[in-house]
């Protein structure tokens, strides 16, 4: 922590500000704590996530929860987006503890990204730790380094989908899950 504070000083020297002034005197060790908090998702496992809460259940319809909130720091600028994903998978014989849903979507969320492998990581994740008949995931993006350098476009917002299994053959199925979570 100590090393990534001392990073952050050096930032707040190199762009003209000086890091001794009151007001920024403990930015480097709040901003060092921000930043290690934000990128939690590299010290955990997918495994350590879910960990025991996959149940039996004959349930074989539609499972979605929808409207999890995220937000993630993007591997370009290191600025951050959020937004909200919403997950559907097909049970096979086992469902995921809803909680371990959105969990999932932390721990992938807590890296540097971008929004179309964090899109794709949720939904490889959910298919790895639940037998499925498929799953899909939907993300909804807004973006500040399109918001507040660059091109900046305020009312811009970015949609991701990934499917597997069923869900990726069938586009009835897609349109279900897709009118299911407006």
């Amino acid at each position: 922590m100590a090393r990534l504070a001392e990073c952050y000083r050096q930032i707040i020297e190199i762009i003209g500000e000086d890091p001794s002034r009151e007001g920024l005197l403990r930015t480097p060790a709040r901003a060092a704590k921000a930043l290690w908090y934000a990128t939690g998702g590299y010290r955990r496992s997918l495994q350590q996530t879910v960990g025991d809460a996959v149940f039996e259940c004959q349930q074989r319809e539609m499972v979605i929860v929808r409207d999890i909130e995220y937000h993630s720091l993007c591997e370009h600028h290191i600025l951050p987006f959020y937004g909200h994903v919403s997950v559907g998978y097909l049970p096979k014989g086992k469902i995921l503890g809803l909680s371990k849903l959105a969990r999932i979507v932390d721990l992938y969320a807590r890296r540097l990204q971008v929004q179309e492998r964090l899109t794709d990581e949720i939904c490889k994740a959910v298919a790895r730790v639940l037998p499925t008949d498929g799953v899909m995931v939907s993300i909804t993006g807004e973006h500040l380094c399109m918001k507040m350098r660059g091109v900046e476009k305020q009312d811009s917002a970015t949609v991701t989908v990934a499917t597997s299994g069923r869900f990726a053959d069938d586009p009835a199925l897609r349109a279900e899950f897709m009118a299911s979570i407006r």
